[in-house]
Formats: C-alpha cells, structure tokens, sequence
C-alpha cells in the first residue's frame, strides 16, 4: 500500500500524564491528540497495547487480542458512574515522570474490582453493549478470561506449573474450573469491555481530527499466554509446556552468544492447513485496535531463527524458512490491502528485502544508525526511497540527544563529527537538525519518539534490551511542552509538505 507524506509522533499512552501513577486512556490521551492536531501532526505511533507480563514489556503479553487494563481510566469509569468520587479520594502518591508498576497494578486492579460491583448491579445499563462486545470477541475473549482467572486462582504463576487438567485442557477439569472460575472470567470479560470501550473512543477522537493510529504487533507472542495455552498446537510445545525450539537472533557483533528471546515459534504448515485462520485473526483484531499496524520483527516472516528448547544461548540455533508470502496473499485475501509497516532493521538479506517489496510494505530507517565509519549508508537520508518511514530513534536505543552527547565525548568514533558534517551544523542542538532533516527526506512517513520531540537526555530512555526491571516507565508532564513547540512542528510539517497541501480550483485549472 502506497501512503501519503505525513508525521507523526511515537508515544506509548503509559507514558501519558496522569494523577494515577500511568498513563492512560482519560482526557490527558484526548489532550494528547490535540497537541498532535495542532502540530500538523497526522500519526500517533504506540506499542503493542496488550495485557503485560513479567518485567512490564509490551513486547510480552498474556495475549495478543487483549487490552492493556492498566491503561483503563478511572476518571472515565467514574464518568460512567462505575466509581464514586470517594473511590477516587486516596491516590497512592507518584513521580509523575515515572511508574511503579507493582503500585500501579493493585491499585488498578482495587478499582477495576470496585467498578466491576458496581456494574454488576447497575447492568441493564450496559446489558446489550456488553453483551455485544462477549459474542463480536468470543474467538478470543473465552480463552483469554478463562486465562487470566485461572492464573489468578493459581497465584499469578506460569500456566504449565497449574493444575494438570487445566495445562492438559482435558474437558473434565475444565468445565469444573469453569464453574468454579465463573465470577473471576466474568470479572476479566467486564475489563476487557471497558478497556475497548475507553480505547475506541479515544481512537474516534483522534480520527475525527484527521490523525491516523499505527499500532505494533510483535511477531512472536509470549510463553506464558491464552494464546499459547488455548492453541498449543500451532506452536512449538508438547501437550505439557515444554518448549521443543524457541525464537531468538543469531550471534553478531553486538551479541557473540546471540539473542534468546524464548519465545515459541509457530508451527507454519499447521497454520496452513487453514490458511493461516490464527494469524488473520490476529491482524483483523489489530485493525479494529488502530489504522495502521507496525510488525515487529518483520525479517521472521522470511526466515527465523530456531533454537533447541533447551539451549543456554542462541548460538546453536538455525535459519528455518517461514511462509511469508503465502500468509500476506491470505490476509490480502480476507482482509484487502490492509495498511503494514515492516521494521526490517537488523542483518536483512534479499530475500526479506523481496517479501516486503512484494506486498510494498515501507521498511524502517534510524537516523541514530546513519553516522560514522562502521554504521550503516543506507539509513543516510540521500539514501532513502519514498516508500519507508524514518525515525530519529527506537524504544530500544537512547534518546536521541544521549545518543550523540555519548558520541561526541568517544575518542575513537567518528559519529559526531560525521553528523555535524553532513547536516552542516555545529550548534548544540543536533536533535532538531537531525528531525528537519528526516522532515526534509523523501521518506512518506517521518515518526519522531516523543523524548526527542522535548530534547530529552537519557534520563527518558523506554527501554535497555536485556536489563531485567527498570524499563518502560517513562512519563512525559504538560510542563514540559511549551507553549511555541506545537508552533515549531507544525512549521516543519508546511515547509517539508507533511502531508501536501491540496490545490486550490484555480491552481488545478490554470495547469489543464
């Protein structure tokens, strides 16, 4: 698909401000989206919007169907009378630039519980909605509430260690737990309706004012997942959990032992079997999510890496070939041209550079990989083609600003310099030039991480790919936006023509 010259901004909406101690999706997502129109900005990037696991990731859900419920707003819930002004009166104190998971999640889940109470007894009021959103998501909803209530009941640990039955998925145990789980799967149904309720409202919003949504679907889904739980057959498992390969990166030069990411892999020629039902019904759910969707990962569609379930590293795995043409001509099939981004960053071979190519996916360029003797020409923006999106920055780097106040002080590197030359500038702020020149690019899409959008240093890093806690918490405050920055994109937005200005009658007429 072919898309229009346009920017956007990359900000995941648990980095929104909020007195809640997260982001989430109450009027600071709508503020949010008013900055965005009124600095002629047309995209808003996010991350994976899914329930998150252990260490926080959104890159590692409980599903890949599901909403986040840390992200529901109570000030909404409230606004539909689900909460009371005095459930709302003692907010556990926060910093405002950052999260605390342990205390965000119990003190989300205290008011979830409190909503779900009083939905229960005002329900003739959300009867038909709600009843509608159950059967429209039964595909996956069943599996995921019954999931998560399990979990629950099991102390919150991996679902191979449950009870045997329920790991086995025998009918017997499963229909007792079922009953014994009825409240509980209720409970995770009625988070689920809310979540998507507050979610499509603020996608309506942002569409209302002409601002497209690009979500992000990981390639692989977590180990411990409804997903896999409910589907062991389509992935890489025995009967009892026991991973059999697992997903990863081979060794290179950042990584001498790889990456192992332990994820399952799927089983491609029984997904094929139905023409790829699983994955298509995955990628329908994201669209209904968000307008345009980012795969993570995108080389793994082509080849991925195995990697025994066993293995210590990821160093004795094996590139394995994966149907990628065959499952994109079924989603264009059942789906239509649906919009796709492929981040195809990493060691990318021909036949990756084909695939995308073939089904005009945009690949991804990083300004922060372009500069100095051992990086990478093709990221320089002489380089680039219309159909690609440049980003200053990703989640998994540091902001930009740390990024070349780390290079400048290295002896040994020629990155600074290289930058400064190529941009002809050799002021103190490299961040801007390096944003007017991704604005200046042919590049279709231009998407700038909002740490670099305030000039952040690498106190507002997202993530450290590797580093067990610590990731995902950064926040940005109101006070932090000034009131002349909207005025400075919207600047860069004209001059480059992001997107192009439609011609008047006259102009149109006087070139016939």
């Amino acid at each position: 698909m072919k898309f229009e010259r346009n920017a956007g901004i990359l900000l995941h909406p648990t980095s929104l401000p909020s007195k809640y101690g997260i982001g989430d999706l109450g009027d600071d997502a709508f503020k949010f989206i008013d900055f965005l129109e009124k600095a002629g900005q047309k995209l808003w990037q996010v991350f994976p919007l899914g329930p998150t696991g252990y260490g926080d990731s959104p890159y590692q859900c409980f599903s890949a169907f599901a909403g986040n419920p840390n992200l529901i707003s109570p000030d909404k819930l409230k606004d539909d009378n689900l909460l009371s002004e005095n459930d709302l009166l003692h907010i556990p104190p926060h910093n405002p630039k950052s999260i605390d998971y342990g205390e965000v999640i119990e003190y989300k889940k205290s008011l979830l519980k409190k909503s779900f109470n009083n939905f229960k007894h005002h329900q003739n009021k959300f009867d038909n909605e709600f009843n509608k959103f159950c059967k429209d998501n039964r595909k996956w909803l069943d599996d995921f509430a019954f999931f998560m209530a399990a979990k629950e009941a099991h102390g919150g640990i991996v679902w191979k260690d449950w009870d045997e039955g329920l790991v086995l998925r025998k009918k017997k145990s499963l229909d007792e737990w079922k009953q014994k789980l009825s409240e509980e799967i209720n409970f995770q149904k009625f988070v689920q309706f809310i979540f998507f309720r507050q979610w499509h409202k603020v996608k309506e919003y942002a569409n209302k004012k002409g601002i497209k949504i690009i979500g992000d679907m990981p390639i692989f889904i977590a180990y411990d997942s409804a997903d896999l739980w409910a589907n062991k057959q389509l992935f890489t498992v025995d009967e009892s959990g026991k991973l059999e390969t697992v997903a990863g990166v081979p060794p290179d030069y950042f990584s001498p032992t790889g990456q192992l990411w332990g994820n399952p892999l799927y089983r491609w020629k029984e997904m094929e079997k139905d023409d790829f039902q699983w994955m298509r019904n995955r990628f329908e759910q994201l669209f209904t999510m968000v307008d345009i969707v980012r795969i993570d990962h995108f080389r793994g569609f082509e080849a991925f890496w195995e990697i025994p379930g066993d293995a210590p590293t990821a160093e004795t795995g094996k590139w394995v070939k994966a149907p990628g043409n065959k499952l994109f001509k079924s989603i264009k099939k059942y789906l239509g041209d649906v919009p796709i981004l492929a981040e195809d960053l990493g060691v990318i071979t021909p036949p990756v550079e084909k695939l995308r190519d073939d089904f005009e996916f945009p690949g991804m360029k990083i300004l922060q990989f372009a500069f100095g003797t051992n990086m990478e020409t093709k990221f320089l923006p002489h380089n680039y083609i219309p159909n690609c999106v440049v980003l200053t920055g990703a989640h998994d780097n540091d902001t930009t600003r740390a990024y070349f106040e780390k290079a400048k002080l290295e002896k040994d590197s020629d990155i600074y310099d290289h930058v400064q030359k190529y941009l002809n500038y050799f002021g103190n702020d490299i961040v801007y030039e390096l944003i007017r020149a991704a604005y200046a690019s042919v590049a279709n899409i231009v998407i700038v991480p909002m740490q670099d959008i305030l000039n952040l240093g690498g106190e507002a890093r997202m993530n450290f790919p590797g580093r067990l806690g610590g990731n995902w918490m950064w926040r940005f405050t109101w006070d932090q936006i000034t009131s002349e920055l909207h005025l400075k994109y919207l600047g860069l937005t004209k001059l480059y023509e992001r997107p192009p200005e439609p011609k008047k009658a006259e102009e149109i007429k006087s070139e016939v």
